[in-house]
């Protein structure tokens, strides 16, 4: 298992490699990741959405969702929250600023197609046959999101990308598959148990929840459960939930990155 240190050396060279991936290729691999991810959103709500114990169903939710990452990680896709990892590359001076954001805003956009073609093929295919209890589940997480204050969803995205960072760390300082995985699931299940705010998997919820309340049958279930389904917008998903949520994915997961680094660097010949 490397150090610290020598995840630090061992990053650069995969910064550098990420930084200098063509277009087409970063596309790819980030719609691959939008729907590993998205995976692993809908199977937390496929599986709990019966339980009424909120402390189960978290705890379920953290058992599963983790496997959405450990594909990510074992299919080489590219995931944006933890290529703010590149942050390593770039004070390093390995890498431009320019690279890196070029690596990041076409992940981000691969990431959201790979999500919403997922939320699309899952909503549509269930359609009017969706479970009462899952049309419940699926819409409540979508509009709970929506109404979150903009401060909370920031502090949230922060806290959820220092954890998925050191998951990545933490998987890629192993040198085995079993070793990878369990070096994921660790901070990934803390993440999801803690409530916090990853804007990837949000790309999934809050579009299925959208989705959903646009076939009828579903909307009318909805509505006899009782949701208040109106800050569920396209609008609130993208200023109220999207927006703050990636801004405090980015200042996490470059935070982390950035105090790693301080913390074992070389000093400069």
């Amino acid at each position: 298992m490397l150090s610290s240190a020598e995840f630090l050396d061992s990053y650069v060279g995969i910064g550098e490699k990420k930084a200098g991936a063509t277009t087409l290729k970063l596309l790819l691999l980030g719609i691959l990741s939008g729907f590993a991810i998205g995976m692993g959103a809908a199977v937390t709500s496929a599986a709990t959405f019966a339980i009424d114990n909120p402390s189960a169903a978290k705890i379920i939710s953290g058992t599963l969702f983790p496997l959405g990452l450990i594909m990510v990680l074992f299919t080489g896709a590219e995931l944006f929250t933890g290529n703010c990892l590149m942050t390593i590359s770039l004070l390093e001076r390995r890498i431009r600023l320019n690279g890196m954001l070029r690596n990041l805003i076409i992940v981000y956009f691969g990431n959201f197609v790979g999500s919403i073609l997922l939320a699309a093929a899952i909503v549509y295919c269930a359609g009017p046959g969706m479970a009462t209890g899952l049309v419940v589940k699926t819409v409540s997480v979508a509009a709970a999101k929506c109404t979150l204050p903009f401060g909370k969803a920031v502090i949230l995205g922060i806290l959820c990308n220092i954890l998925v960072c050191i998951a990545v760390m933490m998987a890629l300082c192993s040198k085995d598959a079993v070793g990878r995985a369990v070096g994921a699931f660790g901070p990934i299940c803390c993440f999801v148990i803690c409530g916090f705010e990853h804007c990837v998997a949000n790309m999934y919820y809050i579009p299925a929840g959208l989705l959903t309340m646009n076939i009828p049958a579903c909307a009318q279930a909805a509505a006899a459960a009782g949701l208040d389904t109106t800050a569920l917008t396209w609008g609130n998903f993208f200023l109220h939930n999207l927006l703050p949520v990636t801004i405090g994915n980015i200042l996490g997961g470059c935070g982390f990155a950035a105090l790693l680094w301080a913390a074992n660097r070389k000093p400069r010949a």
